[in-house]
């Protein structure tokens, strides 16, 4: 590929030919975290925002020269990417904000931000020519890489944990995947979907360990700012778990810089629940994250519920060089944010999307940014993905169905009611 120049280890520095090595840097074993380095001058050759301006191609293929695949390879059919970014004046003047964005990645595919990275997954598993794809994930990945595998006829094994969301479990059993419940955690059915790799030989998605799921979480952060004619926000806020995606956009930004295409570096603010705030720790208190244990990880935000984040060089880094901030937020503030955010825009978040939002609202608070700022909110994932969490949500705030017979007077008392509150 001759946009790429080659694979840098974030511990060490190595470098590898994209060709050399498949995931991870062999002297750190796991932890060995690689990043894509390209060649800007060649890109810059390839693509342009004047290009941009006349392609009809709304997906993330709109940026292939940006991204490690081969200018021929043949992508999913699945439409992934181009997610709506929605102006939200309403929400914004509650805030006492100028400008505020929400993204909305809970139109993609199959209802979440998890496609960018599974498309990209496909791609390069067909590179290699790998006859099965495998992913540990907490359910959106999982479900990402099953109907973009199912679009391409492609086999996959899926490791989740048996508490997953039940819609998020359909999905991955609707599109035809082996389906791996594993009795444990997300950690563990990461460490059993590594362990399975290394078995079997099977092409390996995790995110924090295929250095190459960055590369499709980052389109993201382009259509950000195309959508915004190409005028890079002041700040980002996303929920983070393992930390692919604030990596992921923190990585697009830079290339943007790099060819010249934006002006400045958006804040990323980075939001954690507060049972899975690995990260928000870590960055407090100034912490190694390459020696920095494990926690117990417990939120309702089951999508970023992570004891140790496998992306977590990438994250911090994206934090500290942008200027941004950890918040960390409670699982009410999560769920209260669910109705918040869909009364006021239209959007319905799963609990880690709408967890983006609750940090907004807290920063706010804090004074972390200020009236004038241009904001947007990456909601992550489509409500629908957790029905449970949606239920304690508007349960939380008070709503609740009315239960009438079919009698107009009975119907008429309800409605009387209501003046009366």
């Amino acid at each position: 590929m001759e946009n790429i120049l080659c694979l840098k280890c974030l511990i060490c520095g190595k470098q590898y030919r994209h060709d050399e090595v498949d995931y991870i840097c062999p002297q750190h074993g796991d932890e060995g975290i690689l990043d894509v380095q390209y060649d800007y001058d060649f890109i810059d050759r390839q693509i342009s925002k004047d290009a941009l301006l006349n392609s009809s191609d709304l997906s993330i293929w709109r940026y292939k020269p940006l991204l490690p695949v081969y200018p021929e390879a043949a992508v999913p059919p699945l439409a992934v990417g181009w997610t709506p970014l929605y102006h939200t004046p309403r929400l914004a003047k509650d805030l006492g904000l100028n400008a505020l964005w929400i993204k909305d990645d809970g139109r993609q595919p199959t209802a979440s931000f998890k496609d960018r990275a599974s498309a990209i997954a496909v791609v390069k598993a067909r590179e290699k020519g790998a006859k099965i794809i495998t992913t540990a994930s907490t359910g959106n990945a999982a479900a990402a890489l099953s109907g973009l595998c199912a679009s391409m006829q492609q086999a996959n094994v899926i490791f989740v944990p048996e508490t997953a969301p039940q819609a998020k479990i359909a999905q991955l059993l609707v599109f035809g995947s082996r389906v791996f419940l594993v009795k444990g955690t997300y950690d563990d059915a990461f460490e059993l979907c590594l362990k399975a790799t290394r078995t079997y030989g099977w092409y390996n998605r995790n995110s924090g360990f295929n250095p190459y799921m960055t590369e499709g979480k980052k389109t993201a952060a382009y259509e950000i700012c195309e959508q915004m004619d190409w005028q890079a926000p002041d700040c980002i806020f996303v929920s983070v778990g393992d930390g692919c995606i604030i990596g992921g956009l923190h990585k697009g930004l830079k290339d943007l810089q790099a060819l010249g295409w934006i002006d400045k570096m958006p804040k990323l603010m980075g939001v954690q629940a507060a049972g899975s705030n690995y990260l928000y720790a870590a960055w407090k208190n100034k912490e190694d994250i390459l020696t920095k244990t494990p926690i117990n990880a417990q939120t309702v935000a089951d999508s970023i519920s992570a004891g140790l984040p496998r992306d977590r060089i990438k994250a911090l880094a994206a934090v500290n060089e942008s200027g941004g901030a950890f918040i960390s937020v409670e699982d009410k503030d999560i769920l209260r944010a669910i109705p918040e955010l869909a009364r006021s825009t239209g959007v319905f978040a799963e609990p880690a999307g709408a967890a983006a939002y609750a940090g907004l609202v807290k920063a706010v608070d804090q004074q972390l940014v200020s009236g004038d700022e241009t904001i947007v909110i990456l909601n992550t994932g489509n409500g629908l993905k957790d029905i449970a969490g949606a239920m304690k949500a508007v349960e939380q705030v008070g709503t609740k169905p009315f239960r009438v017979a079919p009698d107009i007077k009975v119907l008429q008392q309800v409605v009387d009611g209501w003046s009366a509150t």
